[in-house]
Parts: C-alpha cells; sequence; structure tokens
C-alpha cells in the first residue's frame, strides 16, 4: 500500500509537472499568434476556453455513447470521450490559426495597392519612410498596423534593414518578401526601386488573378468531397434518430 501510494504521488506529480509545462508553452505560442494579429486577450483565456471546450465536448460524448451501465459501454464512453475531448481542446487553437491566415489574406490583397502607394509617394520625391508613413495614414489595417509597427521600430532606433527582417518575419507573407529584398537590392546597387515596385504590384495582383481563377474552377470539385465526406456521420445521425433500435447494434458492437 506504502508502495502504490508513493508511485501514485510520483504519477500525480508528474502529471502536473507536464500539465504546466504544456500550459506555459501553449500560453507563450498563443501570445504569439494574439500578438501577430494584434488581439490584446491574455492567453490564459484562451487555455481557459481550451480546457472548458474539452470537459464540455468529453462529458457529453461519454454520457450519450456510454456512460455507467456496463463496463462496456463505460469503455465505449471513455474512448470516444477522450477523442472528443481532444478535438474540444483543439477548437480555440485552430480557431486562432484560421483568424490568423485570414489576416494573412487580407494584407496581401492590400499589398498591392501600397506598393502603388509607395511607388507613387516615391516618384514625388518622398523618402523611404515618409512613403510607408503615407501608407500607413491611407490605408487600412492589417497592413497600416504592421507598417506602423515598422516605422515605430525605427523611430527608437532599430536599424532599417534589420525592421525590414521583422517586418518580413513577423509577417511571414511570400509578397512582403519580394517588397523587403527590392528595397533592400535597390539600397545596395541605387536601382530604381519606382519601376521595381510597379512591377511587383504588377506580379502580385496578376497572381491574386490567378489563385481566385483557381478557386472558382475548383470551387464544384471541393464542395462534391466535402459532401461526399459527410454522407456517412449525417446518414448515421439519421438512422439513429430514425430506428435508434437498429442502429444500436451498431454502436454497441465491439468491432
Amino acid at each position: 500500500g506504502v508502495s502504490a501510494a508513493g508511485l501514485a504521488y510520483l504519477a500525480i506529480q508528474a502529471i502536473r509537472a507536464g500539465a504546466e509545462d504544456y500550459g506555459r508553452r501553449y500560453a507563450a505560442l498563443t501570445a504569439r499568434h494574439l500578438d501577430d494579429m494584434f488581439l490584446f486577450i491574455p492567453p490564459r483565456r484562451i487555455l481557459e476556453l481550451a480546457l472548458a471546450a474539452a470537459l464540455v465536448a468529453f462529458l457529453l460524448v461519454f454520457l450519450l455513447s456510454g456512460g455507467f451501465q456496463s463496463r462496456g459501454a463505460f469503455l465505449r464512453g471513455l474512448i470516444l470521450g477522450a477523442a472528443a475531448g481532444w478535438a474540444g481542446w483543439s477548437i480555440p487553437h485552430r480557431i486562432l490559426t484560421l483568424l490568423k491566415r485570414q489576416r494573412l489574406r487580407r494584407f496581401n490583397d492590400q499589398l498591392a495597392d501600397a506598393l502603388l502607394t509607395l511607388s507613387n509617394s516615391l516618384k514625388a520625391g518622398f523618402s523611404i519612410l515618409q512613403a510607408f508613413e503615407a501608407v500607413v495614414r491611407t490605408g487600412v489595417n492589417p497592413i497600416a498596423e504592421e507598417f506602423g509597427v515598422f516605422l515605430q521600430e525605427t523611430r527608437v532606433g532599430v536599424k532599417f534593414e534589420e525592421a525590414l527582417a521583422n517586418l518580413r518575419q513577423r509577417v511571414d507573407s511570400e509578397d512582403l518578401t519580394l517588397l523587403v529584398l527590392a528595397i533592400e537590392t535597390a539600397r545596395l546597387t541605387g536601382g530604381n526601386l519606382t519601376e521595381v515596385l510597379d512591377n511587383i504590384a504588377l506580379t502580385i495582383r496578376e497572381r491574386n488573378r490567378v489563385e481566385r481563377r483557381v478557386q472558382t474552377l475548383t470551387a464544384m470539385g471541393r464542395l462534391q468531397g466535402n459532401v461526399v465526406g459527410a454522407v456517412p456521420i449525417l446518414l448515421a445521425l439519421l438512422l439513429t434518430a430514425l430506428d435508434p433500435a437498429m442502429m444500436a447494434a451498431f454502436f454497441q458492437s465491439p468491432a
């Protein structure tokens, strides 16, 4: 008994330490996502939402699919509930990932117009920093937010090249990478930056047009795939509602 109690205590301590470490890493990753999207939400709140979603999903699936009627029902509910709990745990993180992806898509859509503003500002005799300020004044979020952070870094003493590298790393956009490389190349070689910006804007617009065309042409196929994939689940739910006794043999069978 003493040995079992000692082993249980060590196991509880190990699980607790692992949970705390995972919670810290989860909070750090969530904080980075929130900072990238300029969302001022405590990362701990997202962790609490994930725990709540996991608990609710586990209890619902456990009670609906198993319960305490028998050992088989308990094990079935436990396994299915654990799977549902894991799915519920990942919901907040998936939502943040989806929001970040949508924000990046909006940034890329706004970048072509921002490049034209940069080019026109440079043609009017503005410096590169003044051209970025023009984008911040006339632009909309999220591009105005990202360029505003870039300008703020240059004002507090960060080198121009480092601020550009931070912007590139923070946004993680292929289109923005083209802009950063063009500016760095023009600063080193003294090329015609306005012409390069116009060409990059044209390239981005054309690529966005092709991507939207591909999305339109493949919309029917993607919809068919989603419908076919959902048919077995919807059919099982429908048959369960129409004839629970028939489907009970399916759910209660070990196979």
